[in-house]
């Protein structure tokens, strides 16, 4: 019979969801999940699409998040995203960049305030200037929201040295 103790039954947990999430760490502070942190990456990819399978451009359109189509898609900076329509895919492949949203759909804030990859959430978003920002969840989104400006200027200065480890 083999025992193992918790320490190793951890460890071994950990190797299990360390090798499954592709790069994700995961912990929990026993409330449930932490932020995951993501490693260098120009996109955020999440179920095999950018932005959780939610169209880009029918932020722009629609004014709220808007679950696209895989029979709709388009191939874009190494990820594949997903649209609501015909229209609305070769919106964005005619201009990706007016689009597609800034930090290449990291949570805004993570990257301003602590240059970390984190995941997002369709619902929390904000269109300033013509430029789509996405945020992991409310607490976070309300964050940013204190102080867009500043956080925009943060992040802008942040992410080329980001992306440039990807």
């Amino acid at each position: 019979m083999i025992r193992m103790n918790r320490r190793a039954t951890m460890l071994g947990a950990g190797a299990i969801l360390l090798a499954g999430g592709y790069g994700v760490v995961r912990a929990t502070n026993g409330f449930g999940l932490l932020p995951a942190e993501y490693a260098a990456s120009p996109v955020f990819v999440e179920d095999g699409f950018a932005m959780r399978g939610y169209d880009p451009v029918a932020y722009f359109t629609v004014g709220e998040p808007t679950a696209g189509d895989p029979a709709f898609s388009h191939t874009w900076n190494g990820a594949t995203w997903v649209f609501a329509s015909a229209s609305n895919r070769d919106a964005f492949a005619a201009d990706p960049n007016a689009f597609a949203p800034q930090y290449g759909g990291f949570c805004a804030w993570a990257i301003a305030a602590k240059g970390k990859l984190y995941s997002t959430q369709p619902p929390n978003w904000r269109i300033v200037e013509k430029k789509l920002y996405l945020n992991y969840n409310d607490s976070i989104q309300e964050k940013w929201e204190q102080d867009i400006p500043g956080f925009i200027s943060e992040g802008d200065k942040r992410w080329p040295q980001i992306v440039k480890t990807a």
